[in-house]
C-alpha cells in the first residue's frame, strides 16, 4: 500500500495544471494569503476523500478475496486502464495539434491558439478562468479555494483512494503513510507558497516564468505521468486478481 500511495502522490506532485493554476493565483493582490486558500482547499480534498474510505472500511482492509476486496481491485484496475486511455488520448491530440500548427507555420499563416486559453488542446476550464482573473489581478478567497477543487487530478485521487482501503488503522505505520501522501502530493504547491512567503517579489516573477515554461510542456507530462501510473496499477491489479 505504501508504494502505491508514495507514486500515486508522486505523480499528483508533478502534474503541472494545478502548478500552473497556483502560479496565477499567488501573481495577485494578496497572493500569499490566496495561496494559503488554495493549499489548504487543495489538503482538504485529499483529506475528505481518505476520511470518506477509511469511514467506509471502517479502518480494516477487507479479506484479499472477499467480495468488496475484488470490487476494490478491480476499482483501481478500471483506474488504471482509464488513465492509460487518457494518456494515449492526450498523445493523439499533441501529435495531432502539432501537424496542422507544423503546416500553417510553412504557410506563413498566424499562430493558432490551441486551447481556450491559448495554451494546449485539452485545457481545463478551471486554467482558463484562473488565467483570466490573473490577468485582471483579481479573484477572491472563495475563488482561490474552488480552484483548487477544478484543478485536482481527480483521477488520481480515485487511484489514492482505492489504494487507502487496504489501511489498517490499528497500525500507526498506517497514518504515517497517509500523513505522507497528503505532504508528498502538495509538496511543488507547499514548496511555492514557502518561496512566495520569504522572497515575494522573485518568487513571483519565477513562477510565472515557471508557468510559461509549463504550458509548452505539459501534454507531455500529463502523457507521460499517465501512462506510467496507468500501467503500474493496471499490472499491479492484474497480478492481485489473478494471483
Amino acid at each position: 500500500m505504501v508504494l502505491d500511495l508514495m507514486l500515486i502522490a508522486l505523480a499528483i506532485t508533478l502534474y503541472p495544471l494545478p502548478l500552473m493554476a497556483f502560479a496565477l493565483v499567488v501573481s495577485t493582490a494578496r497572493g500569499v494569503w490566496k495561496g494559503l486558500v488554495f493549499i489548504l482547499a487543495w489538503l482538504a480534498c485529499l483529506v475528505a476523500v481518505i476520511a470518506v474510505v477509511l469511514a467506509v472500511t471502517d479502518g480494516q482492509p477487507p479479506p484479499p478475496r472477499s467480495p468488496p476486496g475484488l470490487a476494490g481491485l478491480a476499482a483501481k484496475l478500471a483506474i488504471g486502464v482509464g488513465l492509460v486511455f487518457y494518456g494515449l488520448h492526450r498523445r493523439r491530440l499533441m501529435r495531432a495539434g502539432a501537424a496542422p500548427a507544423g503546416a500553417a507555420a510553412g504557410k506563413d499563416r498566424p499562430e493558432v491558439r490551441d486551447g481556450p486559453s491559448g495554451g494546449a488542446p485539452g485545457g481545463t476550464p478551471g486554467e482558463g478562468a484562473g488565467e483570466a482573473a490573473g490577468d485582471r489581478g483579481e479573484g477572491s478567497f472563495w475563488a482561490s479555494a474552488g480552484l483548487a477543487v477544478l484543478v485536482q487530478p481527480w483521477g488520481m485521487v480515485a487511484a489514492g483512494a482505492t489504494t487507502v482501503l487496504e489501511a489498517n488503522t490499528s497500525q500507526p505505520a498506517t497514518f504515517v503513510a497517509l500523513f505522507g501522501f497528503c505532504l508528498l502530493a502538495s509538496a511543488s504547491l507547499l514548496a511555492a507558497e514557502l518561496y512566495i512567503v520569504f522572497a515575494p517579489e522573485v518568487a513571483r516573477a519565477r513562477l510565472l516564468r515557471l508557468r510559461g515554461w509549463l504550458k509548452e510542456h505539459a501534454q507531455q507530462a500529463i502523457v507521460v505521468l499517465c501512462l506510467v501510473l496507468g500501467l503500474w496499477l493496471t499490472a499491479k491489479s492484474l497480478f492481485q486478481l489473478t494471483g
